[in-house]
């Protein structure tokens, strides 16, 4: 189904189907016709030999330099080109996507002053799937994500390179071969193109997505270890959660009662303490924070995402250019910060309860380490060594970009969010996630083989899943394959799937 970019309907779930699911889109038509008024304006300034950032001046340090008429038409080029200095490995195809969607939703508002052949060459673009080649290190999150931006509107040139039906090719070539006609940069076009926090939001969309997906699963592994140690269920009765008020703590323990209900642990059918270590009864407290710290990450995101992140801005209504800092990635950049130090701290809880799982001391009557042949056997010691590495790599990531500048431009860019840096750590902080707590689902499942009772239908179908991907561990092997199996099960969301299937949305 074809997605309308409008300037105001684009949803992260929407930017993950243009990113990842390669859906189709389109420029809405009204959103077009803004688009031409504010480019005649444009024309109707520069005729008029206005003083206009950026269209018929130098940028940054040199926003005092005034170009003149043959300047103008060649000054766009070599913006481009000098922007174009990022390094490093391409990023991966769905974000320079995500990028290009973001981009095409801001000029769609029709404040960016652009000839309407930009936003409608790059819609051609996504839909044939031609797709730049962006170095995705060398933004500092504002003036937007320059350098990354700068990649793709070589494409609108006929330069740079694109990936295209599975090929690294050179720029022109790629437009050429999928049949989308170059543009050219015009007054204006190439900084319209590029002067805008696109690439960070389009990451933190696509992260935003997975680590709801992520918090979820999250909460199925705490449901399995909580029955696999007999856990005194009280401290999830929601009603609990509903007297303090938080709407992650809430939902959260609706979730995990939702994966245990049916079980023997909810009948009175097995003894439990009378309360239990922090990492079990607390565990809606510390999954629901970081639900409340993704829900507020996801609203800035998507304001983000409909919002004119530009510099500068023309106002048709009013015959108006602003300039400003509408490109700056702060707002994103902090509260994203913010969800990958919550998923981290969610990973610290999931090794928490690794522990008790695996340490004899703590785990009501479990074979130490999960084997029945300790001493001879290790059984699942060193799976806690390798969720310990991941967590500490996690914890020196979740560090604040944000707050990490460092002037640029001869001080005249004194301030800027670092906020890719906060996008390409949390990228990393949600892989070794995965694996964290791919461990713990391991675990749980082999902690519950021991048990003689009835787990909850949720805890069940998650173990039934588990083990068609990971055997029993009967007596010592590598686990280094079991390990890497069940980190990409989360991170396919299969366990989340069926799980959803057996006892509803655990929204």
């Amino acid at each position: 189904m074809t997605i309308i970019l409008d300037g105001s309907g684009l949803t992260i779930e929407r930017l993950v189907r243009i990113a990842r699911g390669g859906e189709k889109v389109e420029l809405d038509a009204e959103a077009l016709e803004r688009v031409k008024v504010c480019r005649r304006m444009v024309e109707e300034k520069l005729a008029a030999r206005e003083i206009m950032y950026g269209t018929n001046t130098g940028i940054g340090e040199f926003s005092e330099v005034v170009l003149n008429d043959e300047q103008v038409q060649q000054f766009q080029r070599y913006l481009i080109y000098n922007h174009a200095a990022g390094i490093g490995d391409p990023a991966p195809i769905e974000h320079a996507r995500g990028a290009m969607a973001s981009r095409i939703n801001v000029i769609a508002r029709g404040k960016s002053g652009c000839r309407p052949e930009i936003p409608l060459t790059l819609v051609e673009m996504l839909n044939k799937r031609v797709t730049p080649v962006v170095c995705q290190r060398g933004s500092v999150g504002a003036s937007g994500d320059l350098a990354p931006m700068a990649q793709i509107a070589l494409l609108l040139m006929g330069e740079g390179e694109a990936f295209y039906r599975g090929e690294r090719l050179p720029g022109r070539a790629a437009m050429e071969r999928a049949g989308v006609p170059i543009p050219d940069l015009h007054a204006r076009d190439g900084l319209a193109a590029i002067n805008g926090s696109n690439f960070l939001t389009a990451m933190s969309a696509i992260h935003l997505f997975e680590m709801n997906r992520w918090l979820k699963q999250a909460e199925i592994a705490c449901a399995m270890s909580l029955e696999a140690l007999f856990a005194n269920m009280k401290p999830y009765d929601v009603r609990l959660h509903e007297l303090r008020g938080f709407p992650g703590a809430i939902r959260s323990a609706r979730a995990i009662m939702q994966c245990i209900a049916g079980s023997d642990l909810v009948t009175g059918k097995l003894k439990t303490k009378v309360q239990d270590a922090y990492s079990m009864r607390s565990s809606p407290q510390v999954i629901g924070a970081a639900h409340d710290a993704i829900a507020y990450a996801r609203r800035q995101v998507e304001i983000e995402l409909n919002g004119v992140g530009d510099n500068p801005i023309f106002l048709p209504e009013y015959k108006l250019t602003l300039t400003g800092a509408n490109f700056q990635g702060t707002p994103v950049s902090l509260p994203m910060d913010m969800a990958g130090a919550a998923i981290t701290m969610v990973c610290v809880l999931s090794e928490r309860r690794l522990n008790r799982l695996t340490n004899p001391a703590l785990s009501v009557g479990l074979p130490a380490f999960l084997t029945k042949g300790a001493g001879m056997f290790s059984g699942m010691m060193l799976s806690q060594y390798t969720a310990d590495t991941l967590i500490v790599e996690q914890r020196m990531l979740s560090a604040p970009a944000s707050i990490q500048s460092i002037p640029a431009a001869a001080d005249q860019e004194d301030f800027v969010s670092m906020g890719m840096n906060t996008a390409i750590k949390n990228d990393q902080i949600l892989d070794n996630a995965c694996g964290v707590l791919g461990i713990e689902f391991m675990a749980a499942a082999q902690a519950l083989d021991f048990r003689e009772f009835t787990p909850g239908r949720g805890v069940q179908r998650a173990r039934e899943v588990i083990r068609r991907h990971v055997a029993h561990l009967e007596e010592d092997r590598p686990l280094y394959p079991d390990h890497n199996r069940v980190k990409a099960l989360v991170e396919s969301g299969e366990i989340l799937e069926e799980v959803e299937m057996a006892v509803g949305s655990l929204e």
